[in-house]
This record gives C-alpha cells, structure tokens and sequence, in this order.
C-alpha cells in the first residue's frame, strides 16, 4: 500500500509557490488597468487554498521519497501544476477553451514553446508574463529533477550522473537540496543578466525580462507574434543565441566554476560534443543560405545561428520562416528537433550524453568484430560506461522512436496531413514549439488543430519532458505490485 502523504506534501508546497508566483502577473495587470488582474487573483487564492491543505494535512508522513513515490510525484506534479496554470488562461479574456488553456499551460510548464493563442501583440501584459514565468519555472524545475529525481529513479540512462553529483559539489553543499538552492541562485542571476542586456540591446523593460525568462529556461514563449524576428535588431539576436546556449549547458558545471573550477565546463566531453555539433550545422545552414539562396554571407551566418541554435536547443525562438529555406535545410531542421542539449540544463530531446553512450557502445562492437579476441570497454567522460547504462540508453531510443512514431499516425489519423503530424510529433516529443509547414510551423500556429490533436500533443509533451519512461512505469502492473 502505498503513503501518498509525502507526495500531497510536496504537491501542496508546490501548488502554493504557484499561487505566490501568479501575483505577479496579478500585479502587473492591475497596474495596466487590466479587468484580469481578478481572474489571477482568484486564480491564486484557489491554488493557495488547496496547496495549504494539501500540504497541512500531510505533514505526518514527512517528505522523505522511495524510488515508487518519486515516479509518481515527478509525473503528477507536473500534471496538477499544469492543470491549475491553465486557470488564467481558461478565465481570462482571451476566452480560450479549457483544452486551450491545458495546452497552452503544459506547452509553457514543459518549455515546449507551442501555442494556441494568436495576436499575441494585442494580449494584457498579465498573460504574456504568466506564460514566460511558466517556461522559467519548468526550466528550474528540470534542472533540479535531472540533478534529485532521475538519476535516483535510473531513466535512461541518468544514473550516470550519480558520479558528477560526488565531487566537489557535494563537498562543499552536502545535501542535494542545498545544491539545488545555489543551482536556482545561478538561474535567477543568469536571467538578470539577461533582461540587462536585452534591454541594453533595445528591448523594452517589459519584452527584456519575458525574454530573458524563456531564453535562459530555453522556452520560446514570445511577447510577439514574429517572435524574435519582430526586433529585427542582430544584437539581441546574439544575445539571445549565447542565452540560449548558456542554457543549454550542464548547470551543475557553473557551480563548478564558481567553486574555483571553471576549466571543468569546457573539459566536458558533453559540452564538447554539443558546441562541435551545433557549429557544424550552423556551418551548413549557412553556407547553404550564402550560397544555395543568395544570401548575404553575414546575414546567413546570423539566421543560420540564430535559427539552428533555437531548434536544436529546443527553445523554439524564430526570426525566419526556416521550413521555407529549400529541401537541404528542412530535413537538417526536423533532425536537430530531436537532439537537444546537455543532461543537467534546461533542454529537452534525445540529449548529447545519450548520443555519445551509443557512439561509444558501437565503436567498441566494431572493435570487437575487427578483433575477436580483445576486451573494449566504452567510455564516457573518461569513465567506463556500465552495462546498466548502456541497456538504459539504448532502451531510452527504442521507446523514444516507438513513441514519435505512435504520435505521428494518431495525428495522422485526425486527419493532418504527413508533414503536419510528423512534425508535430518531433515538436512535441522533443519540446521543441514550432514544426515545419504552414499548420504549425515557425510561421503557424497550433490553434487550428483538432481537440483531440491537442490532447495527444500534450501528452506528447508531458511524456518528452519527463524523459518517457518517468511516465510511462505508472501503467505498468509490475510498479503497483511492487
């Protein structure tokens, strides 16, 4: 039998960080002279409500988690957190449905970037800003769940990440928790810094801080319908593309470096293998733009990094409508949806350090056949990969592909045509925001979309963020026989 008391404790301290965090946007609205500054506030007062009583009438069991309420909570978490950040969206004035404000909440809780509302130059400030504090919150939260919660629960592979958690961190911050309090100084620094240089750049104070949230939890919610591309300023097209990146790297290796150890950061075969990456498609990107469109050389070189860095990352920011770049540059776009960046930030997708364990794994199978009679281990960080997390990763890609393909035939069952649900597949799976074509592409938008479309998209997303297996344990018979 299991004790859910744990779990709806730290249910409760959540819901009631939520309700604290929409003040905010309370506030703001109140100050534009904005009618909705009421609906966040009720908003609050509801969340606030069932957030105390959760976590009061559970005090008892403590919060001290095994591995099957971790499974849980993680997923349900996510879940309760999404369903009472639709409330602003389902009450404002927008009038969205309940399906749209589920979607668009989970889109923002997930860092996903994929939206339903349009006119987003005419939408009250409250709303734009809930959606970027939603992208920054999961940021956060992702972070602290790759550093606590998956490497415990072995998913995919991020029990190799029990090693980076021995070191010099774990010295000078016993406790995980401790960590993960300096890790959130770091955000929150991160983003300041951010919002002072977007808005240095020529950015309002308003878009600096929205942008500054999403660039830095590499969300990609926009205070404007052209996204980035509205500006039309390459400073904050650079500032965001380094914001980007920065939070795309491991966040435990900036502790590091603030501890004395900077070297360590770039030292890291993950972020190593991320940068290499990502500079040999901008490479691409680019010189294709340069010469396959007769585009200005330097003017291919900021679309293709801008653009590349957004998708790859997951962050799903555009300046340009990509998907209409020509036939070499849409395949390369849909493949880097799926990669994202490192264990430990703020992206999503199949993740660098995952690729490098299956590179590592072949590699020393070729070795292997060329030399029957020799012993090769693999290798990751200059550590030997364990079986377990070898079977782990390559577990993780077979359930990752099963999943895409699923989600692409049910939308293709709806109705959508192939490029529409194979790309919103990817997009979702991979938390990515726009995919290709004019439906939901960089240009389009989601709203079109079937409700039931909606539905599996969300799942979709729900499922990429909580890295598939987290989820998908809780339906097997074996768990809650355990």
């Amino acid at each position: 039998m299991f004790d859910f008391r744990p779990i709806f404790l730290i249910l409760g301290t959540l819901l009631t960080t939520l309700a604290i965090v929409m003040a905010v946007p309370a506030a703001v609205d109140a100050a534009a002279g904005n009618p909705d500054w009421q609906v966040f506030a009720v908003a609050a007062g509801v969340t606030l409500f069932i957030g105390v009583s959760l976590a009061l009438t559970s005090r008892a069991g403590g919060a001290t988690l095994n591995p099957h309420q971790a499974f849980i909570l993680t997923t349900l978490s996510w879940l309760v957190l999404t369903l009472f950040a639709a409330l602003p969206f389902a009450f404002s004035q927008l009038n969205l449905s309940f399906t749209d404000a589920f979607f668009e909440a989970m889109s923002g809780i997930t860092t996903t970037g994929a939206t339903v509302i349009q006119n987003l130059d005419t939408v009250p400030p409250g709303l734009l800003l809930w959606r970027a504090l939603l992208q920054w919150l999961g940021g956060i939260g992702i972070i602290v769940m790759a550093l606590a919660v998956l490497p415990m629960l072995r998913v995919g592979g991020m029990q190799l990440f029990r090693m980076e958690s021995s070191d010099q961190s774990e010295k000078a911050f016993p406790r995980a928790a401790q960590v993960a309090a300096v890790i959130g100084i770091i955000y929150l620094g991160l983003t300041a810094i951010w919002a002072g240089a977007m808005w240095l750049a020529g950015m309002s104070g308003f878009d600096a801080i929205a942008h500054a949230m999403t660039t830095i939890a590499t969300g990609g919610f926009s205070t404007h319908d052209d996204s980035i591309g509205h500006f039309n300023s390459a400073a904050i097209d650079i500032i965001i593309t380094v914001g980007m990146i920065v939070g795309s790297l491991p966040f435990l290796l900036y502790l590091l470096a603030i501890q004395g150890n900077p070297g360590r950061l770039f030292r890291d075969s993950q972020v190593q293998w991320f940068l290499t990456i990502l500079l040999i498609v901008i490479a691409l990107v680019g010189g294709w733009l340069w010469l396959g469109q007769n585009i200005d050389p330097v003017q291919a070189l900021r679309l293709a990094s801008f653009n590349v860095v957004s998708v790859m990352t997951g962050t799903g920011y555009v300046t340009a409508g990509f998907d209409n770049w020509g036939s070499f540059v849409l395949p390369i776009f849909f493949f880097i949806m799926f990669v994202g960046g490192c264990a430990g930030s703020t992206t999503c997708g199949i993740k660098i350090f995952r690729f490098q364990v299956i590179y590592a794994a072949a590699r020393t199978q070729f070795q292997s056949l060329a030399q029957p009679h020799g012993v090769f281990i693999p290798y990751y960080n200059r550590n030997p990969i364990p079986d377990e997390v070898t079977n782990s990763v390559m577990s993780f890609f077979f359930i990752f592909g099963a999943t895409f393909a699923v989600l692409a035939i049910l939308l293709a069952m709806l109705g959508l045509d192939f490029l529409t649900s194979v790309s919103a597949a990817a997009s979702a799976i991979a938390n990515v925001g726009p995919g290709l074509g004019p439906v939901v592409g960089p240009e389009g938008s989601y709203t079109s979309l079937p409700v039931a479309a909606k539905w599996i998209l969300s799942a979709g997303m729900l499922l990429g963020r909580l890295e598939l297996f987290t989820v998908m344990v809780l339906f097997t018979r074996t768990f809650w026989r355990a």
